[in-house]
């Protein structure tokens, strides 16, 4: 019997350096019935030259514009035929193994949709990766961290989180997505255009019923702020924008009504923080956030993906307050807060 076909997605935009370091890992992949795409952004770094001069095995998506991380895989993706995605980001060494795992994972449960390998730090292969360590969590005022990462704080790898197990979301740096399931979902939002689109197409995912996680025994290797540079205004904005978006689609109204609020208030105490000590940029950024993000409430959400119904199993879901946890009473690490290690 065949194993199912997986389409390994590279979007690019200028990333020619990153494409030259890292695809020949994947073109190393040990899976069979595999086909191996680059989806470009409309690069201007001969990123397209490059691949087809040096790499013709490898298919190329041209789109006609940098749309951005949501829409330029929404529209790569209609394009490709395949039992599954996998969106990996162009700063990923992967290892040779590192999609059978996975598959095999989600074959043994068809309400998995969605999974990610572990994610450790490519320039500290012993320490995790930001962008989802060992699955994704969130807290229940809407803040992300990891089994391995909170706030910017990530642990060393000790084999503490190799177990598989559900989680609220997966890093969409080397996301894995039952194909037709993205599609049925409408893909990603495009609004969001980058930055924490994989989180809230996760948890439209789980209110429709199906489920995320992570496999830990696929490892792969992330660079990181890859395209915008961690502290970048741009990342800051849409981060602080997208966060409040995806809580006012996927909230209950009744839960809607007092946590968004309450978001807006921690948001505004962070703003005048840096205010105080100087950063006037970074209050800046956080009050633009906030404007646009009334401006979509307003204006705009019609032209946002909202989930099925906004009740349904949540996995990965803290039902306390990381912020609470890891600033006031102290706690640095994932099995701190939750499991009170």
């Amino acid at each position: 019997m065949q194993n199912p076909s997986v389409a390994i997605v590279i979007l690019n935009w200028n990333g020619k350096n990153f494409l030259e370091q890292f695809l020949p890992s994947v073109l190393l992949s040990e899976y069979a019935n595999k086909r191996i795409i680059v989806a470009d952004n409309a690069s201007t770094d001969d990123s397209v030259g490059f691949l087809k001069s040096h790499y013709p095995q490898v298919e190329i998506l041209l789109n006609n514009c940098n749309e951005g991380f949501a829409k330029g895989y929404n529209t790569a993706l209609k394009q490709v035929q395949s039992d599954y995605y996998v969106l990996l980001n162009s700063d990923v060494e992967v290892t040779p193994g590192w999609i059978s795992p996975v598959i095999d994972l989600m074959e043994s449960d068809t309400t998995i949709a969605a999974c990610q390998p572990k994610l450790l730090a490519y320039n500290n292969k012993n320490q995790f990766e930001y962008a989802g360590a060992s699955g994704g969590w969130i807290d229940k005022f809407g803040y992300p961290f990891s089994r391995g990462r909170v706030f910017d704080i990530c642990e060393d790898d000790k084999g503490q989180y190799n177990n598989a197990a559900q989680c609220f979301w997966a890093s969409g740096a080397a996301l894995f997505v039952k194909a037709s399931v993205y599609h049925e979902l409408g893909g990603l939002d495009e609004y969001f255009f980058a930055h924490q689109e994989e989180i809230d197409f996760c948890w439209r995912l789980q209110l429709a019923d199906y489920k995320v996680y992570v496999q830990p025994a696929s490892v792969v290797y992330h660079v990181g702020a890859g395209t915008l540079a961690k502290g970048s205004s741009k990342k800051t904005y849409l981060n602080f924008r997208n966060n409040l978006i995806m809580l006012a689609k996927n909230f209950s109204l009744a839960e809607a009504l007092w946590k968004i609020p309450f978001r807006l208030t921690l948001d505004a105490v962070a703003a005048w923080k840096g205010l105080l000590s100087g950063d006037s940029g970074y209050f800046g950024t956080i009050l633009k956030a906030h404007i646009h993000f009334f401006r979509w409430m307003l204006f705009d959400k019609k032209q946002s993906i909202f989930p099925v119904k906004k009740e349904g199993r949540l996995g990965g879901w803290y039902n306390g307050s990381v912020v609470w946890q890891y600033f006031i009473k102290k706690k640095k690490t994932f099995l701190q807060i939750v499991e009170n290690k």
